[in-house]
């Protein structure tokens, strides 16, 4: 056919241009995306994970020593937050009766049960009232006060100031030109720090009273001779070898609390998961710091 085509022969006119530069490169091949960047990161060593807790520990410890330190020079700038203090003396100290009530006198009771049953194997159990004593005063009243009532303390400071935090109510604070350490933290941490000697004082009364209840009930010992043997047995040194480490302790729950409180993040969720942490690291700080103030204590007050 004219003017047509003709099959199997080549067209007419310049062959199609090739495009420019180096040929497209294959997936894998010389040119390509690098393989291992595309595979996942090695799992970190046992060594690498421990090393990313302790530096993460060091540096809440450090945040917390900074905001401790922010708050003590807030306490000698005015105005002097005399209500707001009286506001947390009430809601941390006459709140905190209930559960300060029940743990001591139960604590009592039981620990009495223990040790009477443990003296009774070996004729001994006349000293029950200064065993009890003696654990009381130096140990129980001031460290179980402190982790149980203070577990309840520093979930309310972390809920509520992490509340504050989420909803931008600090950086209002921050904006009007007042200080949030000496608003927020300082009335917690001097409230604090007053609340659990006299919670201590009065978790020693009961949970002593519970003992001397049950030991009279339950094992026959008169509770006059229970307390004039307990009386006979403690030293002013045992007494205040114990409440000697409450304000401490009543510095570790208001500071914790407040610093999860401070650095909440994540809105509702997030102010959970603060007063979790807040109760889980209150509790192993003042298990910890309870030994070491112990050490200390017999130090300066040694019990003969």
């Amino acid at each position: 056919m004219s003017g047509g085509v003709e099959l199997g022969s080549r067209p007419s006119g310049p062959p199609p241009s090739r495009p420019s530069g180096p040929p497209p490169s294959q997936p894998g091949g010389a040119g390509g995306p690098d393989r291992r960047s595309l595979l996942p990161p090695p799992e970190p060593t046992w060594v690498e994970r421990q090393g990313a807790k302790l530096a993460a520990l060091l540096g809440h410890l450090g945040s917390i020593a900074e905001l401790f330190a922010g708050t003590a020079r807030a306490l000698f700038r005015r105005p002097f937050e005399g209500r707001a203090i009286l506001g947390q003396l009430d809601s941390l100290g006459v709140a905190s009766l209930g559960i300060a009530v029940v743990t001591s006198v139960f604590i009592g009771m039981v620990m009495a049960v223990q040790f009477a049953f443990g003296l009774r194997k070996f004729g001994g159990m006349e000293y029950t009232g200064r065993v009890v004593a003696l654990s009381f005063a130096r140990e129980l009243a001031p460290t179980f006060t402190a982790v149980i009532v203070g577990s309840r303390i520093g979930a309310g400071m972390a809920a509520e100031v992490g509340a504050m935090a989420v909803t931008e109510q600090i950086d209002a604070i921050r904006a009007l030109g007042a200080d949030p350490l000496k608003k927020l933290v300082l009335p917690r941490l001097i409230a604090s720090i007053v609340v659990m000697p006299l919670l201590s004082c009065f978790a020693l009364v009961l949970g002593f009273g519970g003992a001397t209840i049950v030991t009279d009930m339950e094992f026959g010992i008169p509770a006059g001779f229970f307390v004039r043997s307990a009386l006979g047995t403690l030293t002013m040194a045992d007494f205040i070898g114990g409440l000697f480490k409450t304000p401490f302790f009543g510095a570790i729950i208001a500071l914790v609390g407040c610093y999860f409180g401070i650095t909440t993040r994540g809105g509702t969720a997030g102010v959970g998961n603060s007063t979790t942490r807040t109760v889980v690291v209150i509790s192993i700080s003042i298990l910890i710091a309870d030994f070491f103030l112990t050490k200390v204590s017999f130090l300066f007050w040694p019990s003969y």
